[in-house]
């Protein structure tokens, strides 16, 4: 017989058996018989994304301060909660920290390369980052490869873990379809700084750079990037699951590579900037694979299609 079950058969009114008895008699430790089980937390997914939503407001607020904010909203939770609950999103706050711990020997961190560097053209500098998702049931993770010139999502991904395997990839795609940048630019996450994150770079010629520690700043046009997807799209619909959230990522991101106009582009959209800075740089199938996807992906749509293969592509 289990233990829950043994606890189970405990009587905490019986009249001639007392607990310590039945402790006996069951096989159960007194400890926890007597302690009772606390209640599971079951609105975390509602504490992350009001977390999420402070943090994109203000990166330098930290468990302490959180926890502050959150208590005078009216939710109360201790200061290890929001700790844990940080630690699973993969977001700190950003500021100088104590070096309390080297890097292992298999992570090197890079210098940042692009301090008073003049990027003037696509293709010069690429960055990468990943940010937590909210949904209605539990949360992805997404990564995201971005042009910096031109502000152009080259590739993204989700996952329901912060490995290394799905940045490999999208950084795969990305060198097959555009190219190949002068300079990569990240943080220092664990998932860019791994060797096998760093090979693929390495093997393409492309030199590596790395943001300095708690500098948001070193990496700012992505970190602008989630405030938008987040803010237009993804708090405004609050996805249920992760079919819902990978089909509203895949028609946010066509609208802002293509139709979302950019200030600092003279209001055209980041991929006809990256496109037209592109022509004579590259070979013209390269260049035009993007038009040619937003094209066929069009052509897809309005053709007419039967409620089966629609039940099939969702699931």
């Amino acid at each position: 017989m289990s233990v829950p079950d043994r606890r189970a058969k405990l009587d905490r009114d019986h009249a001639a058996l007392s607990i310590r008895r039945q402790c006996v008699l069951l096989g159960l430790a007194r400890s926890g018989v007597y302690r009772r089980r606390r209640a599971a937390n079951d609105n975390d997914l509602d504490v992350m994304r009001r977390i999420d939503e402070l943090f994109l407001r203000w990166p330098f607020l930290g468990s302490r301060r959180l926890m502050a904010v959150l208590a005078a909203e009216g939710l109360r939770v201790n200061r290890k909660r929001v700790q844990r609950l940080m630690r699973l999103m993969g977001i700190a706050a950003l500021g100088p920290k104590p070096r309390t711990s080297k890097p292992s020997a298999g992570h090197r961190i890079y210098p940042y390369l692009l301090r008073d560097l003049v990027i003037d053209r696509p293709n010069r500098v690429w960055c990468a980052d990943i940010t937590y998702l909210p949904m209605g049931r539990g949360f992805l993770y997404l990564v995201a490869i971005m042009d910096w010139h031109s502000r152009a999502v080259l590739v993204w991904r989700v996952s329901n873990t912060m490995d290394t395997s799905f940045c490999i990839s999208a950084l795969e795609e990305a060198l097959a379809r555009f190219g190949k940048p002068e300079i990569f630019n990240t943080d220092q996450g664990s998932q860019f700084t791994s060797t096998a994150f760093t090979d693929v770079l390495t093997a393409a010629g492309i030199r590596i750079s790395m943001d300095g520690k708690g500098r948001w700043m070193d990496n700012v046009f992505i970190e602008r990037l989630w405030r938008s997807l987040k803010y237009e799209d993804l708090y405004i619909k609050g996805y249920a699951d992760g079919a819902e959230l990978r089909a509203g990522l895949g028609q946010w991101f066509d609208f802002y590579n293509h139709q979302r106009p950019h200030m600092a582009l003279d209001n055209r959209a980041p991929m006809a900037a990256w496109r037209e800075a592109m022509v004579g740089v590259l070979p013209p199938t390269a260049v035009d694979m993007t038009l040619l996807l937003r094209r066929s992906l069009d052509n897809a749509a309005a053709l007419p299609t039967s409620p089966q293969p629609q039940q099939q592509q969702v699931a």
